[in-house]
C-alpha cells in the first residue's frame, strides 16, 4: 500500500465549532469528494467525534479521531491538531473544557466593542449561529454580520471589525503549547501544527515554535492545507524533514461556498515526506 497515495482529508470542522454541516453530513460531503482516511478535528472539543466515526464508518471510509486546539505562543494564537487519541481521556477533555471556557467572556467583549460602533445585538446575533455561547467564536459573529448586510462576506468583516486593532477584536489566553501536547499525546494522539504558513511569525519565532512543539513531544505538521499556496507547501515539506516531523494533509474545511479547498482535493504529499497515518496505523477505526 502506497501511504502517500491515500487521500486523507485529517482537518474539518463541524457545527460542533464553527462549520455550518452536521458531522454525519460532513463525513458524507468528504466521501463524495473521494477521501479514504477522514478526521473531525473541531475547536477545542470532541462533541462530535461518536457521530462522525459512526458515520465514517457506515459508509466504508476509514477515520482518527481529531480535535483543534488553540493555543497562544508568542502573542498569536496557534492552532494544534490531535489524530488518533482516546477520546474519553479525562485531561484532555478537562483542558479542552478550560480552553472553551474562556470563549463566551470574551464574545461578550467583542459584542460590547461592536455596540460602541453602532452594531449593538452582536452576542445574540452570533449565538444563533452556534447554540453553545461555549463555543461562539468569531466565525459566528461574522456570518451575523454578513446576514445584516453590514459586510459583502466573510473577509470583509475580519479586515473590518475582527482583527487586532479593529473594534470587535478582543485577544485570548488559549492553552499553552505544552499543554495541549501533552493532552494530545497523553491520551494516545499525535500532534501536529496546524496550517504553519497562516501564523506571522519572523524566522526566529518559527524556529522556536517548531523547537518547542518537538521538545514538547509534538510529532506532525500540516503540510499540504488549503490556505498553504504551493511555494508554501515546499517551504513546509522541508521544514517537516529539517525538525523530523511527520507530515499531515487536511483541508481545513468549514462550509459550502466558504471554504477554499473542498473535501478530498487537495495534491498528494510529496513523496520525500512521512505521512502522519503511518504512525497512527493501530488508531485508525477501520470500515469493514
Amino acid at each position: 500500500m502506497n501511504h502517500h497515495l491515500t487521500n486523507a482529508d485529517l482537518h474539518s470542522h463541524s457545527t460542533v465549532s464553527d462549520g455550518t454541516l452536521a458531522p454525519s453530513a460532513l463525513a458524507q460531503r468528504a466521501f463524495d469528494g473521494g477521501v479514504e482516511l477522514w478526521a473531525l478535528t473541531d475547536h477545542d472539543e470532541v462533541g462530535g467525534q461518536h457521530e462522525a466515526r459512526e458515520a465514517a464508518l457506515a459508509l466504508g471510509m476509514d477515520y482518527l479521531s481529531g480535535c483543534e486546539i488553540s493555543v497562544s505562543f508568542a502573542g498569536q494564537t496557534v492552532h494544534i491538531v490531535g489524530l488518533g487519541f482516546d477520546i474519553d481521556d479525562q485531561a484532555l477533555r478537562t483542558g479542552l473544557a478550560a480552553t472553551r471556557g474562556g470563549r463566551e467572556a470574551r464574545a461578550r467583549l467583542m459584542a460590547e466593542g461592536l455596540a460602541q460602533v453602532g452594531l449593538p445585538g452582536a452576542f445574540e446575533g452570533a449565538l444563533k449561529y452556534v447554540g453553545n455561547p461555549e463555543l461562539i467564536s468569531r466565525t459566528h459573529f461574522g456570518r451575523w454580520l454578513v446576514e445584516c448586510g453590514v459586510c459583502a462576506d466573510a473577509h470583509e468583516v475580519f479586515r473590518r471589525y475582527l482583527t487586532e486593532g479593529k473594534p470587535g477584536y478582543v485577544p485570548h489566553r488559549w492553552a499553552r503549547l505544552g499543554d495541549a501536547v501533552r493532552w494530545i499525546t497523553q491520551a494516545g494522539g499525535v500532534a501536529v501544527i496546524a496550517h504553519p504558513a497562516r501564523y506571522r511569525f519572523t524566522p526566529t519565532e518559527e524556529f522556536a515554535l517548531f523547537s518547542e512543539f518537538t521538545t514538547h513531544g509534538g510529532r506532525g505538521v500540516e503540510v499540504m492545507t488549503g490556505s498553504h499556496s504551493a511555494p508554501e507547501r515546499i517551504t513546509y515539506a522541508d521544514m517537516a524533514l529539517e525538525f523530523d516531523l511527520l507530515a499531515s494533509r487536511g483541508s481545513d474545511f468549514h462550509a459550502p461556498g466558504e471554504s477554499r479547498t473542498e473535501l478530498g482535493e487537495l495534491p498528494d504529499l510529496p513523496g520525500r515526506l512521512t505521512p502522519v497515518w503511518t504512525a497512527l496505523q493501530d488508531r485508525i477505526h477501520r470500515a469493514r
